[in-house]
């Protein structure tokens, strides 16, 4: 009885609350081979849930940080379409490297993977704004609630298709980029469509242009990309 008491007092005194540090960035937990990855970035975040063999689930939305205070609005949901739309709230408490975000269903604990200082000029939300057509012309893409976002911290993205009106999800990826001499390359962690193309690396590209960006290579499956996307706010 005496050692979960001192256990309590330990876990309570290294996450105990004060001014809130920023939440932006990369956060994972890791569960025997299954790994969750926490986003955030631009008031936004996405989380996802996998193993190195299988994608499992993801999510994402608007973030609020507010103190210690989180309010989560879901755009997306994976595993359960019925929570899309719908807001969450949380307590968060902090060590000098993890994070606990706090529910009334219990307590999620997080390892910082990249700081705020470790951001690169991609970290960021971003959405696809247009795309090259057959004929090799940019074809503008019409706003709408259909898109499919990017989320960049200064290590780590992941990208999702989605529609918060009509609760649908249509694809996700992920994983580590790097930014050097132009060159913009991903590393591919998971991907709901077609775990095959897990450990692939993709170089493209890379060119910003004021709040658009600009990247042109090859995808995973060797198709042609030549793409305009542009911040979120």
């Amino acid at each position: 009885m005496k050692y979960f008491l001192l256990l309590a007092v330990g876990i309570a005194l290294a996450f105990r609350p004060f001014t809130a540090p920023s939440t932006q960035g990369a956060w994972r937990k890791t569960n025997g081979s299954e790994t969750t990855m926490l986003l955030v970035a631009d008031n936004y975040f996405m989380q996802t849930v996998y193993t190195p063999t299988q994608f499992l689930s993801t999510r994402g939305g608007t973030w609020k940080q507010d103190g210690t205070k989180l309010t989560m609005n879901i755009e997306f949901d994976s595993a359960d379409s019925t929570r899309v739309g719908q807001s969450q709230t949380a307590e968060m408490a902090y060590s000098a490297t993890q994070m606990a975000i706090i529910t009334p269903n219990g307590q999620q604990v997080m390892t910082r993977v990249d700081e705020p200082g470790d951001q690169t000029p991609m970290a960021g939300l971003w959405r696809i704004t247009a795309r090259a057509n057959n004929e090799g012309a940019m074809t503008p893409m019409q706003r709408g609630a259909r898109k499919t976002l990017k989320l960049l911290t200064g290590t780590r993205f992941q990208w999702a298709a989605i529609n918060p009106e009509t609760k649908q999800f249509s694809g996700t990826g992920g994983g580590t980029y790097t930014l050097k001499d132009g060159k913009y390359t991903e590393t591919i962690d998971f991907f709901s469509r077609d775990n095959s193309r897990v450990g692939k690396s993709l170089t493209f590209d890379n060119k910003l242009t004021g709040t658009d960006w600009l990247h042109t290579g090859l995808s995973s499956t060797g198709g042609k990309v030549n793409e305009v996307w542009s911040r979120e706010r």
